[in-house]
């Protein structure tokens, strides 16, 4: 029994001192890329042709766009209603995520980030 227990306690540290061979050190910061970073943009909305530049980004996939719907909105609600379709529709298009939040702003993502919901804004969004 003390010699199998032996042998296998032999074994076992055996095995270790092989794995400590297996590692490999990787230099993480030589492949740092720069244009892998997430941009958080505001936007202005004034008129429908504003949205472009909006739909631009979130297809290109790094930007998650903050947007001022204010000045559209008091200003013609009808241009206000057609923009937000026009971003519902790219949203989709790149399975993203939208919502407003305050009164003024609407906030879109692009697919790998999602908007918290809280349980009161789920029951509104069903409706």
């Amino acid at each position: 029994m003390k010699r199998f227990i032996s042998d296998f306690t032999k074994k076992f540290k055996a095995e270790e001192e092989d794995d400590d061979e297996e590692y490999l050190e990787l230099d993480t910061e030589s492949n740092f890329d720069r244009s892998s970073k997430i941009i958080v943009r505001p936007f202005v909305i004034d008129d429908f042709s504003d949205i472009k530049p909006i739909l631009d980004s979130l297809r290109d996939g790094q930007t998650i766009a903050l947007i001022n719907i204010k000045p559209l909105k008091d200003k013609d609600l009808v241009e206000l209603k057609r923009s937000i379709n026009k971003l519902k529709k790219t949203c989709d298009a790149i399975e993203g995520d939208i919502a407003g939040f305050g009164d003024d702003y609407i906030v879109v993502t692009p697919s790998f980030a999602e908007i918290y919901r809280t349980e009161q804004s789920k029951s509104v969004r069903e409706e």
